[in-house]
């Protein structure tokens, strides 16, 4: 059954969504020299049998800028957050005393803020090569249809403008969400 031209418009507009919303997400896990609980939230903590998500399984939250706090529900598996974080990689120190965890951001080196700025650029562009790949995937949607006469020469002609102006539109956001993040980073 081919796509209609409103079909084929509607399911780029939402894959290109898609793309930025997981390029946002993706930002959040970039460390600024500012606590932010994104940094920590989606760590996986083995705890009751299973590899379960920090959010789940405690309450995070940052009191003062260079600090988080992490309040687990049942203080059981305060080792086991403990240690996810640590595995995590993030440079992070925490320090337990047994009933939460306090985690004290450090201030970024300007080589780490060169990294970090370095990993926000390759996520937007890898954003946009994806909305770059759902525009050409559109755009074959719409020389298919019109070579088995489905729409008219005009249709299709409309159809890749209309692709085109989402393509502009959706790597705007991502470059904005890059450029947000960027700046948190650079900011002292």
């Amino acid at each position: 059954m081919p796509m209609s031209t409103d079909e084929v418009l509607l399911d780029a507009e939402q894959r290109m969504e898609k793309a930025v919303s997981v390029l946002s997400h993706n930002l959040t896990g970039i460390r600024t020299g500012r606590a932010n609980p994104g940094l920590v939230d989606s760590i996986r903590v083995e705890a009751y049998g299973s590899q379960t998500p920090l959010k789940q399984l405690a309450s995070i939250g940052t009191p003062e800028p260079q600090q988080i706090v992490i309040r687990p529900y049942d203080t059981s598996v305060i080792k086991e957050i403990e240690k996810a974080i640590v595995a995590g990689d993030l440079g992070l120190n925490p320090q337990n005393d047994g009933r939460l965890i306090r985690i004290n951001i450090p201030p970024l080196s300007t080589e780490v803020r060169k990294k970090m700025v370095a990993r926000i650029k390759e996520l937007a562009e890898d954003a946009k090569i994806s909305i770059r790949n759902i525009r050409r995937d559109a755009n074959k949607a719409a020389d298919t249809a019109e070579k088995e006469k489905e729409i008219s020469e005009d249709d299709r002609d409309k159809l890749k403008n209309d692709v085109q102006e989402l393509t502009k539109k959706y790597e705007a956001q991502a470059t904005e969400a890059a450029k947000g993040r960027e700046a948190e980073v650079l900011d002292e």
